[in-house]
């Protein structure tokens, strides 16, 4: 006779936080030239207490463009003059960024702009764009390293926003 008995055996699972956490990271990709750059920042010695990762640096990049209003129109911008003349077949880097920011630019790639008779661009040329306009406008990542200091500080207080820095 055999019997369904609950299994013994302990799993290390993490804290509940931590696996929400965990959860709060998508998939991207980003182009070769805006990941090589922004791996300098990261290992740049302005990149200190804490140190900032990817996920962090590619979604302030995102943050940072949100701040415009007219920050589709910027990406869009982009897309259309200097990232299509790019070849197609250039290489991408898996990285991640915070939910709160795919959900930016989830929006952007829903949005009519992105529909037919317009170009249908991709979440890697959406989060690729974001990272080139920042470097564009801030070759040091000095405003990245801000506005990942800003975005920490929002995700540790949920619907407070960091205070002004």
């Amino acid at each position: 006779m055999f019997t369904a008995t609950p299994a013994t055996r302990q799993r290390h699972r993490a804290p509940p936080s931590e696996e929400s956490k965990a959860h709060d990271v998508i998939e991207t990709r980003l182009w070769v030239e805006e990941h090589d750059w922004l791996y300098g920042l990261l290992r740049s010695k302005d990149n200190v207490s804490p140190t900032f990762r990817f996920p962090d640096l590619i979604s302030a990049s995102v943050s940072l463009v949100f701040t415009y209003q007219d920050a589709p129109c910027r990406i869009f911008g982009f897309l259309g003059t200097e990232l299509v003349l790019r070849p197609p077949d250039t290489p991408r880097r898996r990285e991640s960024m915070w939910r709160q920011q795919y959900q930016l630019l989830l929006g952007l790639q829903r949005s009519p702009a992105n529909r037919h008779p317009n170009p249908k661009f991709q979440l890697d040329q959406l989060t690729t764009a974001c990272v080139a306009l920042c470097r564009a406008a801030d070759a040091s990542g000095v405003a990245i390293l801000r506005q990942a200091r800003r975005n920490m500080a929002e995700r540790s207080h949920p619907g407070r926003d960091a205070p002004p820095g």
